[in-house]
Formats: structure tokens, sequence, C-alpha cells
């Protein structure tokens, strides 16, 4: 019947409307939650096979989903580790109850913006559990290849406490030899006064070490010098450059002997410390200027450069646009100790959503690939920031102003159809 295929349809009208609202509660009850993405409910016309000459209502059906793929404002704050991401790409994340427990390969979930901070272990977490994962760096601060299509190689973050050292293992030197002093000695027909240049370099418990560094001009020709290498052991290593003083090549490098541990493609020399630690000197290849030049000028170092450095105790962490998290020393030292990838998918609104504004990967999202920050179709990492809720106030409440106006009409509709009833029935009487 018609009349009773009426007050199906706003039954069905009631529940579908009764959906939108609970999705409209969760909007606002989160209008505040960082990182909330909205819910929202479809409605979608159910259309049943009509007799002839007349009409069979079907009624109204509702399907729920999550906006994944909105974005919200980001908004600074104060903390280093409150981590947002600008643009497409996801955090991968997990919880501290898995951690905790030592499960293998614990759950990967998926966030766009979280509050992290170091726990009584030194774990990045947030107040909801969450704990952030990446991929560990090597001590030299570099990140080792790593799946991009599995989460095996990614490991919870974790800040160590303490004191950190980085051992120097290259030295670059850029020092000018004065031209005047080659010629004087020539003139003088002997070696010239020896001119020295200590260079501080850190041993691997990053104390304080020097290599002294001397140039004494041969007096053989007025572009040779005699280079010596010493640390606290001895002599380390000895050598002879000479210059090219040649038209429009004046003052470069022009050969270095002997050869045994001078690369002549890289300019690099390779000594072996006292402490039988390697330590690689960056002195130029010949026709560089960019290093040892002579020139009328006086002795200077004009440029020395050193990686490595000295004990020092973590003042704070902090993770750039690419996704590098970086320990920061009291000594000014700086080191990657882990790369936080982003995670994307096919289909984002195929995520399913988890608590505490998370998603997991399901089978209409697609399979899940790892992108270095701002590479492919990923956006940026920001620190100091977070994502705000993606929920409008206004919107939602203007949606349910009309839910309510629809909850009632068809609450209206089964009135009218129970007092329809109602008439039919005291035809008898």
């Amino acid at each position: 019947m018609t009349i009773s295929s009426s007050l199906n349809a706003g039954v069905t009208g009631l529940f579908a409307n009764a959906s939108r609202l609970a999705t409209i509660s969760d909007n606002i009850a989160n209008s505040a939650t960082y990182g909330y993405k909205r819910a929202g409910t479809d409605f979608s016309s159910l259309v049943l096979t009509e007799s002839a000459g007349s009409y069979t209502a079907g009624g109204v059906r509702a399907q729920s989903y999550r906006e994944v793929s909105g974005k919200s404002t980001l908004v600074g704050t104060t903390n280093s580790t409150d981590i947002a991401v600008s643009g497409v790409g996801m955090l991968p994340v997990s919880t501290i109850s898995a951690i905790g427990a030592g499960v293998l390969n614990p759950p990967l979930l998926l966030t766009t913006t979280g509050s992290f901070r170091a726990d009584e272990q030194g774990y990045l977490t947030t107040a909801s559990g969450l704990v952030l994962m990446g991929w560990a760096a090597s001590t030299d601060g570099s990140i080792p290849s790593n799946s991009r299509d599995s989460a095996s190689g990614l490991e919870p973050i974790r800040i160590a406490s303490g004191y950190s050292a980085r051992e120097t293992s290259e030295i670059e030197l850029g020092v000018n030899l004065p031209a005047t002093a080659a010629q004087d000695a020539v003139t003088a027909g002997t070696a010239g006064d020896t001119l020295e240049l200590p260079i501080e370099y850190y041993d691997t418990l990053g104390a304080s070490q020097t290599l002294t560094t001397t140039f004494t001009p041969t007096g053989a020709a007025d572009n040779e010098w005699t280079v010596e290498f010493s640390d606290t052991g001895g002599v380390l290593d000895t050598i002879t450059v000479t210059f090219d003083d040649t038209a429009g090549m004046g003052g470069a490098l022009l050969s270095v002997t002997p050869l045994t541990n001078y690369d002549i493609t890289t300019g690099k020399l390779s000594l072996t410390l006292s402490s039988g630690n390697a330590l690689t000197v960056d002195i130029g290849a010949p026709g560089d200027t960019d290093n040892l030049t002579q020139l009328a000028a006086e002795f200077a170092p004009v440029g020395i450069f050193k990686d490595g450095a000295p004990a020092g105790t973590l003042t704070d962490v902090e993770i750039d646009q690419n996704g590098f998290l970086n320990a920061i020393y009291d000594t000014g030292f700086t080191r990657t100790i882990y790369q936080v990838p982003l995670v994307s998918v096919p289909n984002t609104n195929g995520l399913k959503a988890e608590s505490n504004q998370t998603f997991s990967v399901t089978k209409e999202s697609g399979q899940f690939y790892l992108w270095d920050a701002g590479a492919g179709p990923t956006g940026e990492v920001n620190g100091y920031a977070l994502e705000e809720s993606a929920t409008d106030i206004a919107a939602e409440l203007t949606q349910m102003i009309q839910t309510q106006r629809a909850y009632s009409s068809n609450a209206k509709v089964i009135q009218t159809v129970d007092e329809m009833l109602q008439e039919t029935t005291n035809l008898k009487r």
C-alpha cells in the first residue's frame, strides 16, 4: 500500500537525519580538536518497484563519511616538536602501548598533526599516547636506504638525553702563502722562515686536539713550498707544493709531490693520526684557487672548515621542512638523528578513521608509500605548528537547523500517516 510506504519513507527519513545530526554533533564537539577531520552524511534516494497506476515511496538512505583530505589552517606554537603537514601527506605514528609491549612491528597509524614531547623514556609522544615514527640516522647524520612501501624500517623516535660528540673526519684548508716569502728565499739561496698554522679538531671522545700545519719556502724556486702536518705524536706527512705563476693562472696550485697519500682528482690528502684514526685534509686539486694559493699578499687562513663537534649536552630538538629531526647541543653542534617521512595513499578519503585523529590504511585507500617530505606529491613538514580542526562552526549550526527542520517534517509525515490510518479504521464505525 502506498500509505504504508509513506510511513516507511518517513521512518527512513528520521533515521537518515538522526545520522546527519550525529555527524554534526561530532564536528561541533571537536571544533577545538587539533587535526580533526570533518565528518559528513550523504543522502541518496531509494526507488522501489511501482505497480501500475500507483507510486511506492522508497525513502532515503544515509551514508556517513570522513573528509580526510580536507586541510585546515596551521597555527604557530612555542613547542619545537609540535608538527603539522602543509599539503599532501601524513605523519607515521603508532601507539605507546604497542611500543611499551615490545611489539616487533607496531601498528602503523597516520595523522596530519600532533603535539609531541619526550616522555620519561625519551619517546616523542602525544598526550593521547601516539608515538612519532621515523628512520634512524647513522652516526654521521646520513639516512640509510629504507623500503618505501613498507613500515618495517620505521622505528619509534626516541630522544637520548646527555652528551654527544662527533669525531672530525675532514678538514678543508684554505690558506694564502705570501709570494714575497718564496721570492726572498730564492734570493737568499736557502729555505725561508717557517709559517705555522695550528688547526683544532676533535677526537673520538670529543676532546679538542691540534693538527699543526707548517709552510716553508724551499728556496729552490719562487713557487715551491714544503708543507708538513703533525700532531702530538709527531710528523704525519710532508709534501711539496708548487704554484702556477703563468698569465691567467697566477697563484693557483700547480702540483703536489709525492702522490702517495694525495688524490690528484679530489685534491684530498689522507692522514693517519697518532691515535690511528683517519683524517682527510682538502688542499685542492691542481688548478684550484679555493684552497692553497700563492699570491702577493700576507700569510692568512682564508677559510678553514671542518666537521665534527666537541662533547656537548642536548638542549633541544627541531624538525625541518624536509622531515629531518635535528638534535641541538650546547656547543652549537647540530646532528640529524631521524628522518620523518610523509605517507601518501591513492585515495586519502578511503582511510579508516581511528581514535585520536588517526587513520589506518584500508583496501579502499590503496597501498601506502613513504616519501621524503617535499618530494613527489607530498607537502612540507612544519615544526612549531599544529593544524586546526576542519570544523566550520557556522556551517555546522546552519546544517543543524536544516536537519532539525527535515527531522520535524519526517515526523509530521508519520503523524499524518497515523491520522490517515486512524481515519480508515473509523470507516467501520
